[in-house]
């Protein structure tokens, strides 16, 4: 059985006068206020500051005097010979005996130039070769006999320096093995003559390594 609702408990019918009361209740009190209460306007405060009076006083415009100069330096005292002195000094005739025989200058000492190093190359078309090979330095190979009663075996790389006559100049050990085998192979080194190096077909200056072995029989 379905329910009836009851009249008086829907809202929805109420809903359209409860607002149409309202909007008349509304217009209502806005007319009483325009009537009543035409001109309300905030009153603003302005609040002033008590005014400080300000005295100006004249300035004088000062003047730049210019400095006085520096005083001057003071004079460096001479001494003064005394009168003794100056009659003890007798000056010599200063005229010009043209009479007078005046040895002559010495030369000027001529100054020797320094002697440059010639320059030795590293790398060449025809590198220097020792005349015989390397067999003529083995040949003239000393073994030391403190190196025989030690054992010791090895090879000596001495650096030559060969000049364009094929002669060494100098010979300095590159790395050696000690026991006097050094020095025997540097003493070996320098007897013997080489064929000089060249470049495009001249004899130059070169540096050469040269290996020199030492081994026991």
């Amino acid at each position: 059985m379905a329910l009836i609702k009851s009249p008086k408990a829907d809202l929805r019918k109420q809903y359209r006068r409860a607002v149409e009361i309202s909007f008349i209740i509304s217009l209502a009190v806005l007319i009483l206020a325009f009537k009543y209460f035409p001109n309300i306007k905030e009153s603003k405060v302005i609040q002033q500051a008590p005014q400080q009076l300000i005295n100006l006083q004249d300035i004088q415009q000062t003047r730049q005097e210019t400095r006085p100069p520096p005083p001057p330096k003071p004079e460096i005292p001479i001494a003064v010979p005394s009168e003794d002195v100056l009659k003890d000094i007798t000056l010599n005739s200063t005229e010009l005996n043209q009479n007078a025989n005046v040895a002559p200058p010495p030369p000027p000492e001529e100054k020797k130039a320094a002697s440059e190093e010639p320059q030795y190359f590293v790398a060449v078309e025809n590198m220097p070769e020792p005349i015989g090979g390397i067999a003529a330095i083995q040949n003239k190979i000393v073994y030391p006999e403190i190196a025989k009663r030690a054992g010791v075996e090895g090879t000596v790389y001495i650096k030559a320096y060969v000049n364009k006559k094929g002669i060494v100049t100098k010979a300095v050990v590159l790395k050696g093995i000690g026991a006097g085998c050094d020095e025997a192979a540097l003493k070996a080194v320098k007897e013997t003559k080489f064929k000089p190096g060249s470049q495009r077909g001249k004899p130059v200056n070169v540096m050469v390594s040269i290996p020199v072995v030492f081994k026991l029989q």
